[in-house]
């Protein structure tokens, strides 16, 4: 390993492959029959990928879309990958084929890394495709003209990682799309050992010994951190799960894994505790750590989680464009409601629309200074000239910061609105709506009245075995008494479940188009 080679696969891969962790799981499925591989195998195998890539023309720069389920063949086409200059586009597992066609038509990626069980969902648009030239089928039958990738894997030889800067373009992420289509984001090697070095090793304290179990899957930015970045900096162990994280499976899970840290999203949290607390048990694992992300934490979900569990979850707000957590409570010092203080080795800022600072207890779009900044987005040049200011990224994010300096979420700037002139955010009224004992979910957007003005209304999941009679004024009566009289929704609906992306984001905007 030469000193000036900065290939990210030579830190996170290849550093294991002798030594203490060289022997440890690296990576273990919670599923079917729990297949494992140590970081020896790892350090192997993600080579051999790199040398098939070469042997199917593949070359430096050259981009490889990753259609695959959480599975142990995620990291050995994902770190393969980089070792051989290629370049993943890891893609969200549950889109339909409309999306996938626009995404590998942007991306112009050469070959398509696919789990059999995808297959369907985009098989539809490859014939004649005009840029795809491979396709790798994981697991199951092999249709003609594609390759079996275990085969495929099998027949090639080893290659070392090329040598790279810390500044090359490593993969891409497309964004969630809370507010509309996805952009294709650009991240470089040394954005990945950013993120370990500050989140990982500064708040999540992350051990060799960890078993670290993400709900949050790997194709975006808050799993593929929690999965991989921070598990493979220390030779810690991952748990993947292949299937739709509910109360239920990651109940299983867990049971039968026994992690000690646990990544989730709000949404999950607040299904599971709701289940615990009907069932009155939890899963016997031995968690120390729990952490969330994606959007802000309710207090009442928090508060609820840590009586079951006797363990806070560590709260925290982060972004495809950093990568993973920029702002975050810390085990230490939990303060459900608040998203925290900056992560060391973060500068936030709270800006107004002139791009000046805000007072304190004013409400401003947070701003972020860190070396986990994404490089820009793919052919959307003004999309990445409004995000990308220099040294700082625009999050799109509302906040209001404390006396004690933590921040408080308010809302994303497109989902503000102003009641009688005054700024609401919709999250402080989404989280009065969840303290009521009734309510398991709720988004709130704006509706005009008939004299046309702005006010609140709300969709609200209520929980299993609650009827909606009389809920409706009983959840107008709670949010004034606990917010304000002039903040509380002036419609409420109640639905089965809510427009999400596949990160737990609320999809406001899609209720916005209906209210």
């Amino acid at each position: 390993m030469t000193t000036d080679n900065q290939n990210a696969a030579l830190y996170f891969v290849d550093r294991h492959a002798t030594g203490p962790a060289s022997a440890r799981a690296a990576f273990v499925e919670g599923f079917g029959a729990g297949r494992e591989i140590t970081y020896g195998a790892l350090a192997e195998e993600t080579g051999r990928v790199a040398g098939m890539l070469a042997r199917h023309g593949l070359r430096q720069e050259d981009r490889a879309a990753v259609l695959v389920l959480d599975q142990i063949e995620f990291p050995l086409i994902f770190w393969g990958c980089l070792k051989a200059g290629v370049v993943p586009v890891a893609l969200n597992t549950l889109l339909g084929t409309d999306v996938y066609d626009l995404i590998l038509t942007d991306c112009r990626a050469r070959a398509l890394f696919v789990s059999h069980e995808l297959l369907p969902v985009v098989q539809p648009l490859l014939a004649g495709h005009p840029h795809i030239e491979k396709i790798f089928v994981i697991g199951g039958e092999t249709p003609d003209g594609m390759l079996d990738f275990a085969s495929e894997l099998a027949g090639s030889d080893r290659r070392e990682a090329i040598p790279v800067s810390a500044d090359e373009c490593a993969f891409w992420l497309y964004s969630s799309g809370s507010t509309g289509q996805p952009k294709g984001v650009r991240h470089l090697h040394g954005n990945l050992k950013a993120t370990s070095d500050t989140y990982g090793a500064q708040v999540l304290g992350i051990e060799p010994g960890d078993r670290i179990f993400s709900a949050a899957k790997l194709f975006f930015a808050y799993g593929l951190g929690n999965g991989m970045t921070f598990p493979m900096a220390v030779g810690a162990t991952t748990i993947l799960f292949n299937g739709r994280p509910t109360p239920d499976s990651m109940a299983e899970v867990m049971e039968r894994t026994k992690p000690t840290i646990f990544c989730g999203v709000p949404t999950l949290y607040a299904a599971m505790v709701h289940k615990m607390q009907a069932e009155g048990r939890v899963p016997d694992a031995p968690l120390r750590r729990c952490i969330s992300a994606g959007e802000a934490l309710p207090e009442e979900v928090g508060k609820g989680w840590a009586i079951l569990w006797g363990v806070d979850i560590i709260d925290g707000v982060g972004s495809t464009e950093l990568l993973h957590i920029f702002l975050s409570n810390t085990p230490d010092d939990v303060v459900y409601g608040t998203s925290g203080r900056a992560v060391p080795g973060y500068e936030v800022r709270l800006v107004d629309e002139a791009g000046q600072d805000v007072a304190p207890g004013e409400v401003g779009e947070l701003i972020v200074r860190g070396a986990s900044a994404a490089e820009s987005y793919w052919n959307q040049r003004q999309k990445s000239r409004a995000t990308f200011e220099g040294h700082w990224t625009r999050t799109g994010d509302k906040y209001v910061q404390r006396e004690d300096g933590r921040f408080v979420y308010c809302g994303r700037t497109d989902d503000m609105f102003k009641v009688s002139g005054i700024w609401v955010s919709p999250f402080e009224v989404e989280q009065a709506l969840i303290s009521h004992s009734a309510v398991l979910e709720a988004a709130v957007v704006p509706r005009r009245d008939d004299e046309g003005l702005e006010k609140p209304a709300a969709y609200v999941v209520l929980k299993d075995g609650v009827g909606a009679e009389g809920v409706a004024e009983a959840l107008k009566a709670h949010v004034q008494r606990h917010i304000g009289k002039w903040k509380y929704p002036r419609w409420i609906e109640f639905v089965d479940d809510l427009p999400k992306t596949a990160t737990g984001k609320i999809q406001r905007f899609k209720l916005r188009e209906g209210a």
